[in-house]
C-alpha cells in the first residue's frame, strides 16, 4: 500500500539519444505547450525521461547512469568523471540495446512493476572498476571497459538475478531458482551452493512481503575475504497463497502469489554460511521464534556477522554478533519502542570498519535520530554494544544514512531540519562536532554518496524550476550532469500556496491548494481534496507540482491536499497518533483542515467537494464518503477496503495483531460502511494488482450491492497497482475528470 502517484517532473526520458550531449543537458526554451492528460502520459511526459540506475564506480572516479530517449528505443551506458566532470559514453547504444533493454518493453506486467518499484540494478560494477556485469532479462553479461566487449555468463534456461562480485574481483554469485550458485569471473563451470528444490525455499532470494514492506533488496552477502556467504533462508510453506487470473485468453491462467495477510503465518527464517568453495553450509540459530523477522544483516568483519532479528508486531528489535566459525551469537543491542514500531524505509544500521563501531537510528527521543555505538574490536562478542554518543539532535526527522568519510570521520545523512516539506543534506563528525548543511536550494535533495565518500550524486526537485542532477566534491564544486525540460515555462505548471493548519492536539497541519488562475465567472470554487492519508507517503512536499492537478484547475477546480496525522516526516507522537486505527484520526484531521481552509477562502464552495486518492488514498476516500456526508463526489482507486486483506508485515506494524484488537480492524473495515455512503462514487482497480489484491474492491462492490448503492466502476485488465502504461492512464485520469466536472459543475 505504499504506492503514492507522482505525476511530476522526475518522471520521463532524455532528449535525443543520437546526439545526447546538445539536447539532454540544455533546458529548453520553448514556447507554452498546450498541457492535456495525453502529454502527462506520453513517453517520457513533462520534463523529460531523467538519468537511470545511477552508480558509483568502486574507485570513486566515475558516476555513471544510462540515459535514454524519451521512447526508450535508443540509450547510452554514460559517466562523469568525478574530478573533472567531463561526461562520456561507457557502452554504446547498439550494445545497451540488448545488455539492458528498456523496462517499458517487459511485457509481463507485473515483472515491469517489480523493476521499477524495487529499482531492480540493470547493471553493476566490479571492484576493479574496469568491468561492468548487466542483467539482460534474466541471463548475465560481463563488459570488459577497456575493449568494449561484452561475454555472456550465464546461458541457463531459468533466469539468474541479483548478481554481485566477490570483494576481490574473482567470483560473480548469482540467485537462480530460489538458490545460490557463483562461478568463477575468468568464466569456467558454475557451482550450485544451495541445492533446495520447490517453489517453496528460498536460499539468498527476496519474496514479496519482503521487498515490499521491509525494503529489502537482497538477501546474500559476500564475507569480506570472498570466501564465504552470508545468506537469508526463508521457508513459505506455511504462507496462504493469492490466486492472481488473466482472463483474458480464451482459457484463462492463473498465478498463485505467496502473500500473507494480516494474522497469516509469515515465512520462516534462519541464517545460513555457506563456503564458495566447498559449498558446505552451517546454519545459525538465533531467535527461537517462527514469528520473527530478520530484515537486516551483513558482515562487520572476516569471521564476524551481524543480524536485526525483528519481533512479530515490530516494536522490538535486537542486534546480534555471530561467530561464523563456531555459528554462536550474541544481543549485544536491544532497541524497543512501546506504542510505536521500527522503520526500514528510511535509515538503517551502518557499520564503520575504520572507526570499529557502528550508527544506529533509533526514535527513542521523540524524533528519529543517529546514535554511534562502540565495541570491543578484538572481543566483540564480550560485551554489550556501548552507546557513545547522541550523533543528532532537535525537532526533525533524520530520514537516511547516505554516506561516511571514515578518513575524516563524517557521516553524511538527509534530513527535514526546519521543514517536514523539504529534504536537504547534513554531514557530521564521530564526535558530534562539525554539524553542517550541505543543501539549501527550497525543494527536495537527494544524494548518494560514492564509497569514500568524497563526491555525491546529487538530485534536485523543486516546486518552480526544473529538476536536475549533478556531481558534487564535498565541500566543493557541482558539475552539472542533467536538467529536465521546464515544466514551468513550456507548460505553464505552477507551485501551490503552501499552508499550515492546526489538528485538535495542536499538531501543526501541512497543506497545499492550488486555485484556479482565474476566479470563476460564478464566484464559488468546487474544491476537489486529493488525500493519501497512511504512514508511507507525504502528499505536501516542496517538489514538483501535479500536472494533472493544474489540468483540473484550469477547468475551474481548487485543488487542495493536507497531511494528516499519521503521515511520515514528523515526530513519533506525530505519527503514531494512528496506532490501532486506520481512518478515524486520518478524516478528523482531513475535516478539521478543511474548516480552516474554508475560513481563510470563502471563494471556495463547501457545497461541491470531492475526494480521491489511490492506494491507502483510494481507502481514505471510501473511508471518508461512508463516515461523513460532505463529499459530493469520490474517486478511490486500488485501495484496500478491510484491513485484514493486506499482508502482515505492513498492517501489523501500524494496527497490531488481530487477536489482540480485533474491535481496531473492524472499525478500519469499509465494507461495513457501504450503507453509509454519500455522494457518488467511481471505483478503480487493476485486476492484477498483487499489492492491493482486486479482491479488496471485489468486497466493496458485493457490500455496495446489498446496500443498494449505486456507484461507478472501472475494471484494468491484468493491470498492477501503479495501473501503468499511457494507453491505460490516459483512460483512466480522463475517467477521473470526467468524473469531476459531471458531478461538481
Amino acid at each position: 500500500m505504499k504506492k503514492q502517484i507522482f505525476l511530476s517532473a522526475f518522471a520521463a526520458a532524455l532528449g535525443v539519444i543520437s546526439s545526447p550531449l546538445a539536447p539532454i543537458w540544455a533546458q529548453s526554451s520553448s514556447p507554452v505547450k498546450p498541457l492535456t492528460i495525453e502529454a502527462l502520459f506520453a513517453p517520457g511526459g513533462l520534463a523529460g525521461r531523467d538519468p537511470e540506475n545511477t552508480e558509483w564506480s568502486p574507485d570513486g572516479t566515475k558516476l555513471s547512469f544510462v540515459a535514454r530517449d524519451d521512447e526508450g528505443e535508443h540509450g547510452e551506458l554514460w559517466y562523469v568523471d568525478a574530478a573533472t566532470g567531463e561526461k562520456k559514453v561507457l557502452v554504446s547504444a547498439a550494445k545497451l540495446a540488448s545488455l539492458a533493454p528498456d523496462t517499458n518493453k517487459v511485457k509481463d506486467e507485473r515483472e515491469k512493476e517489480r523493476l521499477r518499484r524495487y529499482h531492480v540494478a540493470a547493471y553493476l560494477w566490479a571492484p576493479d572498476s574496469k568491468h561492468l556485469i548487466f542483467d539482460s532479462q534474466g541471463q548475465l553479461w560481463v563488459f570488459d571497459l577497456a575493449t568494449s566487449t561484452a561475454v555472456q555468463f550465464t546461458s541457463a534456461p531459468d533466469p539468474s538475478g541479483d548478481p554481485k562480485f566477490s570483494p576481490d574481483g574473482s567470483h560473480v554469485s548469482y540467485v537462480r531458482q530460489h538458490n545460490l550458485y557463483v562461478r568463477p569471473a575468468s568464466g569456467g563451470g558454475e557451482k550450485q551452493l544451495t541445492k533446495d528444490t520447490g517453489q517453496n525455499l528460498f536460499n539468498g532470494d527476496i519474496d514479496w512481503v519482503y521487498a515490499e514492506e521491509l525494503a529489502v533488496r537482497s538477501n546474500y552477502f559476500w564475507s569480506p575475504d570472498s570466501k564465504q556467504i552470508v545468506f537469508l533462508h526463508m521457508d513459505e510453506t506455511k504462507v496462504p497463497s493469492y490466486p492472481i487470473a488473466n482472463l483474458i485468453p480464451t482459457h484463462p491462467t492463473v498465478d498463485n502469489e505467496k502473500y500473507p495477510k494480516v494474522g497469516d503465518p509469515n515465512p520462516v527464517v534462519k541464517l545460513g554460511v555457506v563456503d564458495a568453495d566447498k559449498g558446505k553450509v552451517r546454519w545459525i540459530s538465533l531467535a527461537n521464534d517462527e514469528e520473527a523477522y530478520i530484515p537486516r544483516f551483513g558482515w562487520v568483519r572476516d569471521g564476524l556477522i551481524w543480524a536485526e532479528v525483528l519481533n512479530r508486531t515490530e516494536d522490538k528489535m535486537d542486534l546480534y554478533f555471530i561467530d561464523a566459525k563456531s555459528e554462536k551469537s550474541r544481543i549485544v543491542l536491544t532497541e524497543t519502542t512501546p506504542g510505536a514500531w521500527m522503520d526500514f524505509d528510511q535509515v538503517e544500521v551502518r557499520f564503520l570498519k575504520s572507526a570499529g563501531g557502528f550508527l544506529w537510528p533509533s526514535w527513542r527521543d521523540g524524533n528519529m535520530h543517529l546514535y554511534f555505538y562502540n565495541f570491543d574490536k578484538q572481543n566483540p562478542m564480550g560485551a554489550d554494544a556501548k552507546l557513545e554518543r547522541q550523533l543528532t539532535h532537535g525537532d526533525y526527522e533524520v530520514l537516511g544514512i547516505e554516506g561516511a568519510d571514515e578518513a575524516a570521520g563524517t557521516v553524511f545523512f538527509s534530513a527535514n531540519k526546519d521543514d517536514p516539506r523539504q529534504r536537504h543534506l547534513f554531514s557530521i563528525k564521530l564526535d558530534g562536532t562539525g554539524f553542517e548543511q550541505l543543501t539549501h536550494d527550497e525543494g527536495l535533495n537527494l544524494g548518494k554518496f560514492s564509497e569514500d565518500g568524497k563526491h555525491y550524486e546529487l538530485t534536485f526537485m523543486g516546486p518552480s524550476t526544473a529538476s536536475r542532477m549533478s556531481l558534487c566534491a564535498v565541500g566543493g564544486t557541482c558539475f552539472p550532469v542533467w536538467e529536465a525540460r521546464n515544466e514551468f515555462a513550456e507548460y505553464g505548471l505552477r507551485a501551490p500556496n503552501y499552508l499550515e493548519f492546526k489538528a485538535e492536539d495542536g499538531s501543526t497541519l501541512y497543506g497545499r491548494l492550488l486555485l484556479p488562475p482565474e476566479a470563476p465567472a460564478s464566484g464559488k470554487i468546487p474544491l476537489i481534496v486529493n488525500v493519501y492519508g497512511g504512514p508511507a507517503a507525504q502528499m505536501v512536499l516542496k517538489g514538483p507540482p501535479s500536472g494533472f492537478d493544474e489540468i483540473l484547475a484550469r477547468q475551474g477546480f481548487a485543488i487542495f491536499a493536507v497531511d494528516n496525522r499519521g503521515t511520515p516526516g514528523r515526530s513519533r507522537k506525530f505519527q503514531t497518533a494512528i496506532r490501532h486505527e486506520f481512518g478515524a484520526i486520518e478524516l478528523k484531521d482531513q475535516l478539521t483542515a478543511l474548516d480552516q481552509l474554508f475560513a481563510q477562502y470563502p471563494q471556495l464552495d463547501k457545497d461541491r467537494m470531492a475526494i480521491w486518492g489511490w492506494s491507502n488514498g483510494g481507502s481514505m476516500t471510501l473511508y471518508a464518503m461512508t463516515h461523513s456526508d460532505r463529499f459530493r463526489a469520490g474517486v478511490a482507486v486500488a485501495p484496500v477496503t478491510d484491513q485484514i486483506n493486506y499482508d502482515s508485515i505492513y498492517t501489523e506494524r501500524y494496527m497490531g495483531l488481530l487477536k489482540d484488537d480485533p474491535t481496531g480492524y473492524a472499525e478500519s473495515d469499509v465494507t461495513k460502511a457501504a450503507a453509509n455512503l454519500h455522494g457518488a462514487l467511481l471505483l478503480a482497480h487493476g485486476t492484477g494488482d498483487d499489492n492491493v489484491h482486486f479482491q479488496n474492491s471485489m468486497q466493496m462492490i458485493d457490500a455496495l450491492i446489498k446496500a443498494g448503492k449505486q456507484f461507478r466502476l472501472m475494471i484494468y485488465p491484468n493491470k498492477t497497482h501503479s495501473i501503468s502504461g499511457s494507453d491505460a492512464r490516459d483512460h483512466l485520469f480522463h475517467m477521473i475528470d470526467d468524473h469531476f466536472e459531471r458531478e461538481l459543475k
